[in-house]
């Protein structure tokens, strides 16, 4: 339980990995990953470090990233955000793209620049100004047919340049400076000073169970690093904590010099442990021992309840329930698949949502609007009417793991009357299940209720006629099963050969209390798949 001077972990829940932060002033700024999704690279602020408030992406343009060749988990990996001298900074990688880029803006709400790319190998890019140099720190592949590496060592690793984040320009060429601390897959890579040491962070040990963090130090930005004593910064490996996979980690430096860390980690669930919510974001404070070694808790480990930092407390409101899509543009917790919708589908004046029945749920493209589930135990719904313009024309509501990893109820036209479809699709496994008929263009709230079990779909009529799905288990769409670094997002689809419209009045999303079983729903309200029939409203 946490107090008046306590927070809980994650401060970010769901589908949020790779956290980088600054703080400029009194106020804090922080980008986590975004893959296959657009708009890329979601931005958050706060003031107190644990209330976090989404303000936009970085990437919101075509011009800026191109997703249409990205596949499952691929895209946009792990950003960095830097400030300096009244300008904000982004590196990230496209991995299905161009690689490497920066983008600059004034105003970290946008509107951010188009790229500049820089020409060198790995993923993981990292800023770090001083002295009238900005230093690029990635990690380096082990390809030898790579571009531009300096040196003839070709061993997974740290890999630095100079460059010119206003061209992207490699003023320096790449040179190895560390190869970690010792565990498998150095990346991740954060150049920061304190005293008169230079201090990198990497992370080690694969981005899954057993991941952590390395510190190395040298009086030089080129090393040679030397690992701390104390071995990792943080790591979950062999412990006993809800929390695990923890690692990815940035710090910053607090006005009265206290020092904290968010890093990544994921909450597993179960008998045999899953993680549905995707990598999520954590916060910890650092502290530095006598010698100068950076430290969190005692044995590496982040804690569920902390001390709040030393900053006024804001007390973010949470987030509403409900989205009736009044507003001029899409609240920024909405995200597309590889490419953009919005502002066609959007009719404010009307607080309505129109998605085009065109392309298909597991297609490269799908027609989906969602947002990260963020609770084990949720409910979500929506007020749908299906305007079909062909046969099979589709819509409804979703849960997403991936193109091969989800579950759907909707409606969807045959002949003369709508029929309500369940959609199953896990790997090769593709199933479309009849549940009943609607007859004209129904207008029907479609609802979908999570835990760390299931996910039980259903749809209602205004005259409460009731369709409820049997439950369909959850853990096929935990990373564990299907595989990834995502998370599962919720959210509204439409399917079908063009012309028609999927019409959303509203979205809910409403945690609920506990993460328990969601038990089948067998009372009287529920009718039986085979004789369920919805009348028009």
């Amino acid at each position: 339980m946490t107090s008046a001077d306590t927070f809980a972990n994650p401060v970010i829940p769901g589908f949020h990995p790779d956290p980088s932060i600054c703080r400029v002033g009194d106020t804090f700024y922080l980008v986590t990953s975004s893959f296959e999704y657009f708009p890329g690279i979601p931005i958050f602020t706060s003031t107190d470090l644990v209330s976090w408030t989404q303000i936009g992406h970085v990437l919101t343009r075509v011009s800026q990233v191109d997703l249409s060749g990205a596949p499952d988990s691929g895209g946009i990996f792990a950003p960095t955000i830097r400030h300096h001298d009244g300008t904000f900074y982004v590196t990230s990688t496209n991995v299905s793209g161009r690689g490497h880029f920066i983008v600059q803006a004034t105003d970290p709400a946008g509107p951010w620049s188009d790229p500049v790319w820089v020409d060198q190998n790995g993923i993981d890019p990292s800023l770090y100004f001083a002295d009238d140099e900005v230093y690029f720190t990635s990690n380096v592949e082990p390809d030898p047919s790579g571009p531009h590496l300096a040196e003839p060592d070709f061993e997974r690793g740290i890999q630095q340049s100079v460059v010119d984040p206003a061209t992207g320009e490699v003023l320096v060429a790449p040179r190895f400076i560390w190869g970690g601390t010792g565990a498998r897959y150095p990346e991740g890579p954060h150049l920061f000073r304190r005293g008169g040491y230079y201090y990198l962070l990497t992370a080690e040990g694969g981005t899954e169970y057993g991941h952590r963090v390395g510190v190395g130090r040298s009086t030089s930005p080129w090393g040679p690093f030397s690992a701390s004593p104390y071995g990792p910064v943080v790591s979950h490996a062999g412990m006993t904590s809800a929390f695990q996979a923890m690692g990815h980690a940035d710090f910053v430096e607090l006005a009265d010099d206290e020092w904290w860390m968010v890093c990544l980690g994921v909450r597993p669930v179960g008998q045999w442990p899953r993680h549905l919510l995707g990598r999520e974001t954590f916060l910890a404070r650092v502290r530095w021992t006598d010698d100068g070694w950076p430290r969190v808790g005692e044995r590496g480990e982040v804690a569920a309840v902390q001390q709040r930092p030393g900053l006024p407390a804001t007390g973010a409101e949470p987030p509403p329930v409900r989205d009736d899509f009044g507003a001029d543009r899409l609240a920024p917790c909405w995200q597309f698949v590889r490419r953009p919708l919005e502002p066609a589908v959007l009719h404010a004046r009307r607080g309505l949502l129109a998605l085009p029945t065109e392309s298909r749920l597991d297609g490269p493209s799908p027609t989906f609007v969602g947002r990260r589930q963020q609770h084990h135990a949720f409910t979500a719904g929506a007020r749908l009417r299906l305007e079909a313009a062909a046969e099979g024309d589709e819509a409804g509501i979703a849960v997403r793991m991936n193109g091969d990893h989800h579950y759907a109820l909707g409606l969807r036209r045959a002949g003369a009357v709508n029929e309500i479809v369940l959609r199953i699709r896990l790997g090769r496994l593709d199933l479309v299940r009849t549940l009943g008929t609607t007859h004209g263009l129904a207008e029907v709230d479609v609802t979908v209720r999570g835990s760390v079990d299931s996910y039980v779909f259903s749809m209602v009529d205004d005259a409460g006629h009731e369709v409820a799905a049997p439950p369909v288990d959850a853990k096929f769409l935990s990373a564990e099963v299907a595989g990834g670094f995502t998370g599962v997002m919720v959210g509204m689809y439409a399917a079908g050969a063009g012309g028609g419209r999927g019409w959303f009045d509203w979205f809910d999303y409403t945690p609920l209390s506990s993460g328990g079983s969601v038990p089948r729903d067998d009372d009287e309200r529920v009718i039986e798949p085979d004789r369920a029939v919805l009348t028009s409203p």
